[in-house]
């Protein structure tokens, strides 16, 4: 299991010393959109020469958090079943905590299911640092071995060429960041929709009605959409330098540490025109605690604001 490291020479600033965490994180949230220089927080990281142009056939790891999201993840790791790439090796790492039992029932599956060029790896951690989607992020980053490390969320699929594709334009890059500037995406789906209900007792790897998808463009890289070099990644790790998104919470928290990776870095990303890019949308947002009034509340404000 990929594990932190120390970073004894990072500039890391523990901004709790001196504000509460709300002010953190608000702070953080508009440093982030470039009122601060990320030069205070990030040491700096390997200049374009110093990053490797590697060709050939890459090695690539992709990164995952479930957390009472098993409806996404079964789509997830089946389209690497279904697809298998033949021009990279893929190392999916998926983060989880056995007490969602039904993810525990999945990966316990697909531990079993032999794919070419593809490695699974299961990390446990504990719901604390589960709930904070950079810890995990962070310690694959550190570790990772890989040519390159795609960031994503359960949500995504790796359809026909999508890994073929990536490798075949990835040859001799050396970019930061890129992302794939094209997906396929889902209308918010409720929850009894079909396609997010399975039978725990009878899980098998499971293919998606193409046509329930419409195709838009990206401008940057999302949260899941993050593909970044392996020199940056084992450098800076993910927001390793900014300790507020390194701490556990009491809950699932919301995931604006991906815009404070894009500033730690210095950039959007670069689009590549990647087939095979898939991802289900969801009304509710299951992972998070609350009231049964407070998750209405949320679907709704989802749905009347919903612009893909």
């Amino acid at each position: 299991m990929p594990s932190n490291s120390d970073h004894t020479d990072s500039p890391s600033v523990d901004l709790k010393k001196h504000w509460s965490d709300p002010i953190v994180s608000r702070f953080l949230r508009l440093a982030a959109s470039g009122w601060v220089p990320a030069s205070l927080f990030q040491k700096p990281l390997p200049g374009k020469e110093q990053r490797a142009a590697r060709s050939g056939k890459l090695d690539i790891e992709i990164v995952s958090h479930c957390w009472q999201y098993s409806h996404f993840l079964i789509y997830q790791l089946s389209s690497l079943a279904l697809f298998p790439p033949t021009k990279a090796t893929v190392t999916m790492t998926v983060y989880y905590n056995g007490e969602d039992t039904r993810t525990a029932a999945v990966l316990d599956f697909f531990a079993k299911q032999e794919v070419p060029g593809v490695t699974w790896n299961w990390c446990e951690l504990p719901k604390e640092s589960l709930y904070r989607r950079a810890i995990g992020r962070n310690q694959a980053a550190l570790a990772t071995k890989a040519d390159w490390i795609w960031f994503t969320d359960c949500d995504l699929m790796f359809r026909e060429q999508c890994i073929d594709q990536l490798a075949e334009q990835l040859q001799g890059r050396n970019d930061s960041l890129v992302f794939p500037l094209r997906e396929r995406i889902t209308s918010l789906l409720e929850d009894d929709d079909p396609m997010l209900n399975f039978d725990p007792q009878d899980l098998r790897v499971i293919d998606i009605d193409d046509s329930l998808f419409v195709e838009q463009t990206r401008d940057r890289a999302t949260g899941p959409l993050q593909i970044a070099h392996g020199d940056i990644a084992r450098a800076g790790g993910y927001c390793d330098s900014l300790a507020y998104y390194q701490r556990p919470a009491a809950s699932w928290c919301k995931a604006h540490e991906d815009r404070a990776f894009r500033w730690l870095l210095g950039t959007q990303g670069e689009p590549l025109d990647i087939p095979g890019v898939y991802r289900i949308r969801h009304i509710s947002k299951g992972r998070y605690t609350g009231s049964k009034l407070n998750t209405q509340i949320r679907s709704s404000v989802r749905k009347a604001t919903d612009k893909h």
